[in-house]
């Protein structure tokens, strides 16, 4: 096929085969009602596959030029400085959180044994970074029907070894970043803000709007199947702070103090002329470990397809608007059985999905076995309250490693009262409405 084809030509077939591909055997047939409605799902065309074979063919297969564009691309979108590309949303949580750990950050460094405030009701990999490194959970309870940090609790979690506080926005829902960000700077804490689910939310504080996870010292997200847009597995770690950036691409690329990207070498000119702790002078600059880092980069093949999502990003985020606002306008009849979401003041939320609340009477279980059973997936609120479960159960029984601050009443509500189900881009009207038809069903059980 390709013996008449210098390479450029028979790349161009070849994606133009993949195209011609992905428009027959990868669209959707429409929905019918009783179809399976996932919570989340891929949605994609042919621009993703061909970038992805046009990655592959290349053959690069570690970060390349489509790391380099996505990361231009994801910053400018954000309106942050830097962003770092990694290989899932838990990487870029690790990855933020260890950067606080360096000690180029002098006195603000997080230590072993100091406290950092986050809340149990949400996903594990927010605190796992925090547990592996030796420093403190602090846990406080959440508020519903906005699903985020009790505000009020913050001054009570505050202790003289606090020396950050990191939290999800759940569900797309930002947490009160005004009050938070106020605490924060108050008392010179570090502020993570984990948008792994809220990707495309924004906040306006101050007069100034602005994305979620570029409030804080560092944001982070996650570019899994079932979040905001997807290139598989992925993750992206984003800041201001030029130092931070620094940091975060040490622990990302093995902790290597050079900055010269993968196949490049000597960009600063002083490769072989420099002296780093207690090594020889001159030892090779790519080769020096400033921190104790990791392997945390995605391939290009990755990014590839993200460079493709980030084009469609915006539409998304507002299909997810539509969705929920449908969902929610259809459930109001229900507003005596369910506890439905609600904004946080002065935020535009990018909903990651619709989260219910039973009212007493109205069984969790009862309703979500019948939603299922009719074709409509469900999820919990991820851990529901982590401190529950198995992974705490020797901290649990010797009372350290983490430590509670009042009573987690709303986080324990939501582990036994709390559901939730999806509002990608990739549902329709008919399905939002078979979906609220079937909720509403639920309660007459």
């Amino acid at each position: 096929m390709f013996e008449n084809m210098n390479e450029k030509a028979a790349k161009s077939e070849i994606l133009k085969l993949v195209a011609e591909y992905c428009d027959k055997f990868h669209t959707k047939k429409p929905y019918e009602e009783g179809d399976r409605i996932p919570y989340a799902s891929r949605v994609y065309d042919r621009s993703e596959m061909v970038n992805l074979v046009d990655s592959s063919l290349e053959f690069w297969l570690t970060s390349g030029r489509y790391t380099d564009e996505f990361e231009n691309k994801l910053a400018k979108y954000l309106g942050v400085r830097y962003c770092a590309l990694v290989n899932s949303g838990s990487s870029a949580n690790l990855n933020a959180f260890m950067a606080l750990t360096s000690p180029l950050l002098g006195e603000r460094a997080i230590k072993k044994g100091d406290e950092v405030i986050t809340v149990a009701a949400g996903f594990p990999t927010t605190v796992t970074p925090m547990i592996q490194y030796g420093s403190v959970p602090v846990f406080v309870d959440v508020t519903i029907p906005q699903y985020n940090i009790n505000v009020a609790m913050l001054e009570k979690a505050l202790s003289e070894k606090t020396k950050a506080v990191m939290i999800a926005h759940t569900l797309g829902n930002p947490f009160d970043l005004k009050a938070v960000k106020e605490f924060c700077d108050k008392h010179n804490l570090w502020l993570v803000e984990d948008n792994c689910d809220a990707l495309g939310s924004q906040y306006t504080i101050d007069g100034v709007t602005k994305f979620t996870g570029t409030i804080g010292d560092i944001g982070t997200s996650s570019f899994y199947p079932p979040h905001h847009m997807t290139m598989g597995e992925g993750g992206a770690v984003y800041t201001d702070n030029p130092l931070l950036n620094k940091i975060i691409r040490s622990f990302r690329d093995w902790g290597r103090d050079c900055s010269c990207p993968s196949g490049m070498d000597n960009l600063c000119g002083h490769r072989f002329d420099r002296q780093y702790g207690e090594l020889p002078l001159g030892y090779d600059h790519k080769y020096v470990y400033s921190h104790f880092g990791y392997n945390l980069k995605a391939t290009d093949m990755q990014a590839a397809i993200g460079c493709a999502q980030l084009e469609k990003f915006p539409s998304f985020v507002e299909k997810r608007k539509v969705n929920f606002n449908r969902l929610k306008a259809a459930l109001e009849e229900a507003s005596d059985k369910f506890i439905f979401p609600v904004a946080c003041e002065n935020s535009d939320p990018s909903w990651f999905g619709f989260i219910i609340t039973c009212k007493e009477g109205v069984n969790r279980n009862t309703v979500v076995d019948y939603i299922e059973k009719q074709g409509i997936q469900t999820r919990m609120l991820f851990a529901g309250n982590l401190i529950k479960h198995p992974c705490f159960d020797v901290m649990r029984k010797t009372g350290e490693g983490y430590r509670t601050v009042g009573e987690l009443k709303n986080t324990d509500r939501i582990m036994n009262d709390t559901f939730w189900v999806g509002v990608y881009p990739g549902m329709n009207d008919e399905m939002i409405d078979y979906m609220a038809k079937t909720i509403k069903e639920a309660v007459q059980q």
